[in-house]
């Protein structure tokens, strides 16, 4: 894993948005992963930005999102569907048509996961995924004990991921305790993995996640096995890491490389 430590959130956005940028400056057509929560929205506003000033386009972009929760359409204002149209769709050259997002309002959960997993092999693959961390490790709504070789499927979401998601949701109002979410298998054949973490509330994670095991525990582990996983974290997120100096030569001696 390639790990990037920088100063403040906003840094971590514009990086983001920098891998984005240059992603489909080499490839107009690529297949992206994307992912919604709190932490995307300002990498999202960064790339809406950079469209409206005609310095990038998705116009032959195609994309895939993570998840999306089981028993909401995609006209609720909590569907992740409706976020991605707020915060990027509605602002971006793309059509909808090429946007994707898991039906959350299926009649049939299997045979749309069985859908959108084959969707992404015919449109080749993705070329690069976004992802967040959830504080319990999860990546996608791939809580811990997820199979490291799931595949897209209906999950059951912990208690801990309701509870910190109940914010959204008005009192009284249904909150959604299933998912459809991309499995790790799926997401671990993404040619380039690009995770974004901010805040002292994800550091317990992120250490899980770089210094730990290898572990079904916390799923995003996993991203130790992929050979092109990229951590941008800012220092809150890497506040628990022990071996942060050495990341940073990492990443310092990696900049004096060729094509790195």
């Amino acid at each position: 894993m390639q790990i990037v430590i920088l100063d403040t959130p906003q840094q971590v956005a514009n990086y983001g948005a920098d891998r984005f940028a240059d992603q489909l400056k080499h490839k107009p057509d690529s297949v992206l992963g994307l992912a919604t929560g709190s932490t995307p929205i300002a990498l999202y506003s960064a790339l809406t930005a950079r469209v409206q000033r005609g310095e990038l386009s998705f116009a032959n972009a195609r994309t895939f999102n993570l998840d999306e929760y089981l028993g909401l359409a995609g006209s609720h204002p909590q569907s992740y569907r409706y976020f991605m149209n707020e915060h990027l769709f509605q602002h971006l050259d793309i059509a909808l048509a090429n946007t994707a997002v898991p039906d959350g309002a299926t009649d049939n959960p299997l045979a749309a996961c069985d859908a959108y997993e084959a969707a992404i092999q015919v449109a080749g693959g993705i070329d690069l995924q976004l992802l967040g961390i959830g504080r319990n490790g999860h990546i996608g709504f791939n809580e811990p004990s997820s199979s490291l070789a799931s595949r897209t499927r209906v999950k059951t979401l912990t208690p801990d991921t309701v509870k910190a998601n109940q914010r959204f949701f008005a009192d009284g109002e249904f909150q959604p305790h299933l998912s459809i979410t991309m499995g790790i298998g799926t997401i671990m054949e993404a040619r380039q993995i690009l995770l974004l973490a901010t805040g002292q509330s994800k550091s317990a994670a992120v250490r899980a996640m770089v210094e730990g095991p290898l572990a079904a525990r916390c799923p995003a582990s996993i991203l130790q096995m992929h050979p092109k996983a990229t951590l941008v974290l800012d220092r809150a997120a890497a506040s628990q890491l022990e071996d942060v100096a050495f990341y940073q030569y990492i990443e310092q001696e990696n900049q004096r490389l060729p094509g790195v």
